[in-house]
């Protein structure tokens, strides 16, 4: 199946119209919360389709990706750094990322922060929880995740935004709300805390499957890809 400019858009904006309906539900101001275009795999084309239809928040899972379509689309392009990064490619994404989602230990907040002071800019990150305690997920501990947060707190160069999850595959979307409400009430009792250098104004949880649920919930940021560019997967940029 080829997916066409006339999709994406229709894509975006039954997209956007049930973020909106899941606003009106929960009593939320739609400005809360933003749209982030999942475009791992796809190529410069299709992410320029939804660029033409008003995307300005794409995310990456690989920071190659993340790499190379910076340097072909537009300059004025949000780019999240939505999967695992490892170390020793922080130094290619420090200043190109918006903001760095993955964030799951003090040795990557602290290879972060040193690109970041090499830089001279601040690196804006989420802590990534594993909130349902999956084996198979990277992410701190819910229990694990405050001592975390005041630990990068510490580190200089970079500015603690709130928390990002990646919830459990369910068929049923509703089983993902318990989830999504234990990582709100989290942000809400590190947002206690009054840590210096922390915020806890970003929720970056829910993807094509769950994000309604997950705005219900509190997210402030949804990741969607498939709900966007449809299934079919790309071998090349």
């Amino acid at each position: 199946m080829v997916i066409n400019v006339k999709d994406i858009l229709e894509n975006m904006n039954r997209v956007e119209n049930r973020i909106d309906s899941a606003c009106k539900r929960s009593g939320r101001d739609r400005q809360g919360v933003t749209l982030i275009a999942v475009s791992k795999t796809k190529p410069i084309s299709m992410l320029m389709e939804a660029y033409d239809c008003g995307c300005r928040h794409f995310g990456e899972n690989k920071v190659q990706e993340l790499v190379e379509k910076y340097e072909q689309m537009p300059k004025d392009i949000k780019w999240h750094m939505i999967g695992h990064l490892q170390r020793n490619k922080v130094k290619y994404i420090i200043d190109k990322a918006y903001l760095i989602h993955g964030v799951d230990s003090l040795k990557l907040a602290e290879e972060i922060n040193k690109e970041a002071v090499k830089k001279n800019i601040t690196a804006h990150i989420l802590v990534e929880v594993n909130i349902a305690g999956e084996e198979t997920k990277f992410g701190t501990s819910a229990k694990e995740a405050m001592e975390l947060v005041q630990e990068i707190s510490r580190l200089p160069s970079i500015r603690v935004e709130g928390l990002m999850t990646i919830a459990p595959y369910v068929e049923n979307p509703e089983k993902n709300r318990v989830y999504f409400r234990s990582l709100y009430q989290l942000s809400v009792d590190i947002s206690r805390k009054n840590i210096d250098n922390v915020n806890m104004n970003v929720l970056s949880m829910g993807m094509t499957g769950d994000y309604e649920v997950a705005v219900e919930e509190g997210a402030t940021y949804v990741r969607v890809g498939t709900g966007i560019f449809g299934e079919r997967h790309y071998e090349t940029v």
